[in-house]
């Protein structure tokens, strides 16, 4: 198994360089275009979010695993729209673990 913390800064990392680039092919960067800016990133992770939800309440682990990991990217991608990191992230997670 790969490691989680090294996954999440890769993921991360390619976030960030799309959000500086801005490819014309990307879908992440076309969530930092979008004309309806940070409203499209939120709407983006409430509909995964919900997706998550009924995966859930359906017990489908092939897709509650699919639609967490759209929930994770999606995370993701609003705290780069906030210019935060993910030491924001896994900093406060730290914190809680006590």
């Amino acid at each position: 198994m790969d490691d989680p913390d090294a996954i999440l800064a890769e993921l991360f990392d390619v976030i960030e360089s799309r959000k500086e680039s801005l490819p014309p092919d990307s879908y992440t960067a076309s969530l930092f275009t979008h004309d309806r800016g940070e409203n499209a990133v939120l709407e983006k992770l409430g509909e995964e979010a919900t997706e998550l939800i009924l995966a859930a309440k359906d017990d489908d682990h092939e897709e509650i695993a699919h639609e967490a990991a759209d929930v994770v990217y999606h995370l993701l991608v609003l705290l780069a729209t906030k210019d935060m990191d993910l030491d924001a992230l896994t900093g406060e997670l730290a914190d809680r673990r006590g």
